[in-house]
């Protein structure tokens, strides 16, 4: 069975550098758990194939893996796994 996503806008803690780049660091997800983004390694327009929407596509990574994150307008979000419990 194929992996289902949905979009989850997330709480976002960021820096600014002096030259007004926007530099996400830590992503807050609804039950508390707070994933430090280790890297930004790529930034980019771009949408989201798995979930619809996008903006600036952040290539981060996380605890070793790679992972999207898209500032959309003023919200960011990311493509959550669905969780089917059937």
């Amino acid at each position: 069975m194929a992996t289902q996503y949905r979009k989850a806008y997330v709480p976002v803690t960021l820096d600014v550098d002096k030259e007004g780049a926007i530099l996400p660091r830590l992503i807050w997800w609804d039950n508390g758990v707070i994933f430090q983004i280790d890297q930004i390694l790529y930034k980019c327009r771009a949408t989201s194939k798995k979930v619809g929407g996008g903006g600036i596509r952040y290539t981060v990574q996380i605890r070793g893996k790679e992972s999207f994150l898209f500032h959309e307008g003023d919200k960011w979000f990311v493509e959550a796994k669905e969780d089917n419990c059937s």
